[in-house]
């Protein structure tokens, strides 16, 4: 399983990517299976780690470097790995990680990789290029019809684990908005709905990297009044907190959203989403059960009113129903299985699966497993 480089696996704060991984190595795990996590810092799953970096690496985040490089760093502990264990497949989270499918499948292992972007533009002829060599997931079934003539080999959507969001009945006045500053998001939107239903907006928002900051001081603040709050970027205790305070979510996105992990954690916590129709929203929240969903923005204000009518047990039944663990699990063994089956496993005679390939695989990335990543 192949993380990417900038967030901790589960993350602290921000990172959808790395929190889907650190659920579904868990989900693997405990039905069974022997799973190897390669990503950068420390481990916070069941599965074995192996750090390919020592550090995470936020700052650099937008920058292609990083995901060239830790492309590389993980074929070669792939390769290392691949001389004394066997290895039935490589599960690619990254974008610049497909890359290695054919030399991955030289060694007679095949690479599943989830699309977690999009596939509307340039992506879609990048992942083309790679129509032989690897078998991608979708994580939606929007994004999937999107480019219908990729190797899609299913499609498998996010889940968390209800039990871990506060589930809560009793609201409070303001909206929410919760993900990062930029203009596809919304956080503008968000903040003229809200003001013109007559509640405030929390924007708990990602706003490090210089294109975040400048939509911020352009966009966001002059709308801002002294009834908002700013938060900041949420840590994970915080956003179930808000999440589940909230009247709604707001979801005023402006892009083919493959799949939207906030919502399904919003209504995990018995919370309402209002959102804009794009992407993968009509398949998360059903409409007028739980949450509404908008063709224009000027729809949104009576919406956010509309919602307070809304079943909490309604939301978080949605999430028990469709975006649970055991649909996560179950669906990417079936993927494994299905690309399995359809590439038959070259078996090398002698590759012993203990801890020693590991140990190796670790010395060989100048790592002392002894010592902390």
């Amino acid at each position: 399983m192949v993380a990417p480089p900038y967030f901790e696996v589960p993350p602290g704060g921000y990172g959808g990517v790395e929190a889907v991984v650190a659920q579904l190595a868990d989900a693997l795990v405990e039905r069974g299976h022997r799973v190897t996590l390669l990503g950068a810092g420390s481990n916070g799953t069941k599965a074995r780690f192996i750090p390919i970096w020592d550090r995470t690496l936020p700052e650099l985040l937008g920058n292609p470097f990083p995901e060239v490089l830790h492309a590389l760093k993980v074929r070669r502990a792939v390769e290392h790995l691949a001389e004394s264990e066997r290895i039935d497949v490589v599960h690619d989270h990254t974008f610049a990680g497909p890359l290695n499918a054919p030399a991955f499948r030289a060694l007679g292992i095949p690479t599943v990789v989830t699309v977690h972007g999009p596939v509307d533009g340039d992506e879609v002829e990048y992942y083309r290029a790679m129509r032989d060599s690897a078998h991608l997931v979708a994580i939606s079934d929007r994004q999937r019809s999107l480019a219908p003539d990729l190797n899609w080999n299913s499609r498998v959507y996010n889940a968390i684990r209800p039990s871990e969001f506060p589930f809560r009945t009793d609201k409070q006045n303001f909206c929410l908005f919760l993900g990062r500053y930029a203009e596809y998001k919304g956080p503008h939107l968000a903040l003229t709905a809200a003001h013109e239903a007559g509640l405030p907006l929390v924007l708990a928002a990602k706003c490090n990297e210089a294109p975040e900051q400048q939509f911020f001081e352009a966009k966001v603040r002059p709308l801002l009044t002294d009834d908002d709050c700013v938060f900041g970027e949420a840590d994970a205790q915080a956003k179930k907190q808000l999440l589940s305070a909230a009247r709604c979510l707001l979801f005023p996105i402006q892009w083919e959203e493959p799949f939207g992990m906030v919502m399904i954690e919003a209504m995990a916590c018995g919370t309402p989403v209002v959102a804009l129709r794009g992407g993968a929203v009509e398949e998360v929240v059903e409409d007028g059960v739980t949450g509404l969903i908008c063709d224009d923005p000027s729809e949104l204000p009576a919406a956010i009113h509309e919602a307070r009518h809304l079943d909490p047990a309604r939301c978080r039944q949605r999430v028990e129903q469709r975006f649970a663990m055991e649909h996560l699990g179950a669906g990417y063994e079936a993927a494994y299985r299905s690309v399995l089956a359809r590439e038959p496993k070259v078996v090398v005679p002698g590759r012993d699966p203990s801890a020693l390939a590991y140990e190796r695989a670790l010395a060989f990335l100048g790592h002392d497993e002894t010592s902390p990543a």
